[in-house]
């Protein structure tokens, strides 16, 4: 008897990042019919593109931040699965979510877009207190460690967070 495996199925990989600027996060801000919704930026990963190139691609299209610009480097903090169902669907949505931090210093602040460079209509960058932003509706579900987050220079990671399911998040 022959055995034939199936081939594993590709994981798309999301680098995103919690820039933090004093006690403020800067997130992106989307209005959906189901709640606001709040989004680290970042996206998704190219096959073979290292996660740190990616990541300051996803930062250079989305928020307009040249990272080789700035002294400041993002460093990984936490790492975080994802398999929902999305609205509309049966199939499994997978992720895993590479979550890095960034402390900025003032200037590079006032440097980044308040819009989203790449979508499609004028999606809100914002500036939100991190204890507020840990009650937000989030994407990823990084809420709650955020919460424990002492300070951009806290305990470095890479730690696993709980994976984002069905019974934890819901889509907006």
């Amino acid at each position: 008897m022959t055995k034939t495996t199936e081939p594993t199925p590709a994981i798309a990989v999301r680098a995103c990042v919690a820039i933090l600027r004093g006690d403020e996060i800067c997130l992106i801000h989307r209005r959906r019919p189901g709640g606001d919704q709040y989004s680290l930026p970042g996206g998704l990963l190219y096959p073979d593109e290292e996660a740190s190139a990616g990541l300051a691609r996803e930062l250079k299209e989305e928020l307009d931040l040249d990272l080789t610009g700035i002294s400041d480097r993002p460093q990984l903090r936490w790492v975080q699965d994802q398999a929902t169902t999305r609205p509309g669907s049966d199939q499994v949505f997978r992720r895993r979510h590479l979550i890095y931090v960034l402390p900025i210093r003032p200037g590079v602040r006032d440097a980044i877009a308040t819009t989203e460079q790449d979508a499609e209509d004028s999606t809100s960058v914002v500036w939100v207190p991190l204890a507020q932003a840990a009650s937000c509706h989030l994407y990823p579900a990084v809420g709650e460690a955020l919460s424990k987050l002492a300070g951009p220079t806290a305990a470095s990671g890479p730690a696993m967070l709980p994976a984002i399911t069905d019974m934890t998040y819901s889509w907006r």
